[in-house]
């Protein structure tokens, strides 16, 4: 397993990640054990979580995730070996995360209240990473393209770090990051950081990142060149579809699009095909093409981790041992063909 540096931290991570968010809802408590000891034994230090999980998102399952997390704490005694990483929600009119029955937003009280109740959860006294899940402010997030402006308050950027500041201070939180946020947000935070010393600096940006979807390239991979804000890629495989499970209209049992159809990100017209030809080069160079799509992201070198997810261990294996094929000039050469003839079809 290779390690990479978490940002300007100290901390090296590995360049694979375990997502959790299945558990509590399609995976029970004992089947999380059972990933987290796995992957610890192939050298993975970095799960990702979040106070929402697991997802989709319903108040019976709300941080039921988490939960999980702290049974194995508590029961393997390895909290010091792992690198944690939760969130604290964005903007949502989800009620039922909060005491008070509100929707989410980053104010000072739910941040404070946020963190108290994931570290109860994940019976531990500190988080090595804390990430805002999705910008506090009223635009398109989670597909589509371009700015829209919905309009309504927002939390400023400033007030946001300097909630983050006193929960650092306080010992809870070490260091900090974003997700599913724009090149502009990124800078705009980073930019406070810089003109007050006293607010943390973002380490991290957790967005989605596959064959699929490349914005990251656009904007944001300049950012991790000049400012050192790596990216923890999540959905590698496009929820499934790159490995070629969904293909012609097939819908299997148990999968997250017969559970919960919530797919619809990754069902653009066009996108069937482009998931063909991706599957073809796997097939033309004898490789698993879920193995592909997860070593493509995990290779670029924008990438800090990539963060990988299951549902059964034979999908668990196949993931944290993609990290050990290659993929060879003339292959990144035929992906690159596919995507320029219809780059970000799922954005």
């Amino acid at each position: 397993m290779e390690y990479r540096r978490l940002g300007h931290t100290d901390i090296e991570v590995s360049a694979i990640c375990l997502g959790t968010m299945t558990w509590g809802q399609q995976n029970t408590e004992a089947e999380g054990h059972e990933q987290m000891d796995y992957s610890v034994e192939m050298g993975i230090n970095f799960f990702d979580t979040a106070e929402m999980y697991a997802v989709p998102p319903k108040a019976e399952t709300q941080g039921k995730t988490e939960e999980i997390i702290g049974t194995w704490f508590e029961k393997t005694g390895k909290r010091e070996d792992i690198i944690l990483a939760t969130k604290v929600a964005g903007r949502s009119p989800m009620d039922w995360l909060r005491n008070d029955g509100s929707g989410t937003e980053q104010t000072a009280t739910q941040i404070h209240e946020a963190v108290d109740k994931s570290l109860k959860r994940l019976k531990t006294d500190y988080i090595d990473l804390y990430q805002l899940h999705w910008p506090d402010r009223p635009i398109r997030i989670f597909g589509g393209l371009g700015h829209k402006e919905l309009g309504g308050e927002i939390n400023k950027i400033e007030d946001i770090l300097g909630v983050l500041a006193d929960i650092q201070q306080a010992g809870k939180v070490r260091h900090f990051g974003l997700s599913n946020e724009t090149p502009w947000g990124i800078m705009k935070f980073l930019h406070h950081a810089e003109i007050d010393e006293k607010l943390p600096r973002m380490v991290s940006v957790q967005n989605a990142y596959n064959l699929l979807n490349r914005i990251y390239e656009l904007g944001s991979s300049e950012i991790f060149h000049r400012e050192g804000v790596g990216l923890l890629a999540y959905s590698p495989l496009a929820q499934g579809y790159l490995s070629g499970k969904y293909q012609g209209g097939v819908t299997p049992e148990g999968s997250r699009k017969q559970l919960f159809n919530r797919l619809q990100r990754y069902e653009v017209d066009g996108a069937e095909q482009v998931i063909e030809s991706y599957l073809t080069i796997a097939k033309k160079y004898g490789l698993d093409p879920s193995q592909m799509a997860n070593q493509f992201v995990t290779t670029r070198d924008f990438v800090t981790s990539n963060i990988i997810g299951a549902t059964t261990m034979e999908q668990l294996k196949l993931a944290v041992t993609s990290c050990d094929i290659e993929l060879g000039d003339e292959l990144l050469e035929e992906i690159e063909k596919v995507h320029l003839r219809a780059p970000n079809l799922c954005p």
